[in-house]
């Protein structure tokens, strides 16, 4: 257990390796209580969230999800979220590091709203179940038909017979679905599909194979890939923005981050050897620093080191061959296409 955000976090149950593996041959289960979720009621709750990220909520259709970014007034990237659309309400889900800087971003813009914002973090369980066996481990826990649901969609249901959320997103590169209960239904929920996952091959998965498995599916983590001085075009995440859709905060400097040419690009690399390129390491090419590693490890799926970095836009091509220094000593790499496992 490791402290994450102010949360109690499991790194692993049993191995890191055991735990990728379950996620990507049966299942895994994650306890994903600390990630924010912020509820927004009311006739202007669209419009706020609207003027917030920086994809298009308005036209957002009643059990559809889209990623999006909230970005400061430079463009930066101050989160990376979900937003959700109910019948009754729209739910934004936050990442745990950025929970209460979000939270009062969106204080600042709300008050000429006639909208009801409600951090109902503390107040809620939730999990993710995550790989192939997914939709057959927690359909006999769920009243809706699973196979209803489809991806970047989510519903109102009845979860172990009381009141519950479920989607279908993912941060593994997997199939799988997240569910969010109240805290007094948490621990039987978990314990029922730890039980009846058992015999299918499901672990309890922590904090190291999340990173892994996001890693080799090239999915960025804040504070890695994205902080307040990346905007979403170098960060390879312009899908997430539609900027003739809302005037949202930031909408300006992230019109003017698209057209620049000669912005650094998140690349993928395979390195040769098992040497794994931590975060910072430089990335070289004819002697001279082109960029430098955000996440790196050694893939238990691909059984290589992969990283993932920004480098210079003219040196990003896939194949072009460079230098990671390695606390001191140099390893080849090459550039290739994200992401780098995507499941058939």
């Amino acid at each position: 257990m490791v402290d994450f955000a102010g949360w109690d976090m499991p790194v692993q149950y049993s191995t890191i390796i055991d735990e990728h593996n379950a996620v990507r041959q049966a299942a895994g289960l994650f306890d994903i209580a600390h990630m924010g979720r912020i509820y927004f009621r009311g006739p202007d709750a669209a419009v706020v969230l609207d003027s917030i990220v920086t994809n298009d909520v308005i036209s957002m259709e009643v059990g559809q999800v889209r990623y999006a970014l909230v970005t400061n007034d430079a463009g930066g990237i101050l989160d990376d979220v979900l937003v959700y659309r109910f019948p009754d309400f729209y739910l934004l889900v936050v990442n745990a590091s950025n929970r209460e800087k979000i939270v009062s971003w969106i204080e600042n813009f709300r008050e000429d709203f006639d909208v009801e914002v409600d951090d109902a973090t503390l107040q809620q369980f939730m999990l993710a179940i995550q790989g192939p066996l997914a939709e057959e481990i927690l359909s006999p826990h769920v009243e809706v038909d699973l196979t209803e649901i489809g991806y970047y969609s989510a519903v109102e249901t009845s979860v172990l017979g009381h009141p519950g959320l479920v989607s279908r997103t993912g941060y593994t590169g997997e199939d799988g679905f997240e569910v969010i209960v109240s805290n007094e239904q948490a621990v039987e929920l978990w314990e029922k599909l730890i039980a009846d996952g058992k015999e299918r091959g499901l672990l309890p998965a922590g904090l190291g194979c999340r990173d892994t498995l996001r890693l080799e599916a090239a999915m960025p983590l804040y504070g890695h890939e994205l902080n307040e001085q990346i905007d979403p075009y170098t960060a390879g995440l312009g899908f997430a923005v539609k900027l003739d859709a809302g005037d949202f905060i930031g909408q300006p400097a992230v019109a003017v981050a698209k057209e620049k040419k000669d912005r650094r690009k998140r690349v993928g690399l395979e390195l040769e050897g098992r040497r794994i390129a931590r975060e910072g390491a430089e990335l070289i090419l004819r002697d001279a620093t082109i960029g430098e590693v955000t996440s790196g490890t050694f893939s238990p799926t691909l059984q290589k080191s992969i990283a993932m970095g920004y480098i210079d836009q003219e040196q990003s091509a896939v194949g072009t061959v460079l230098e990671v220094d390695i606390r001191g000593k140099r390893a080849l790499a090459t550039v290739v296409p994200l992401p780098f496992y995507k499941r058939s």
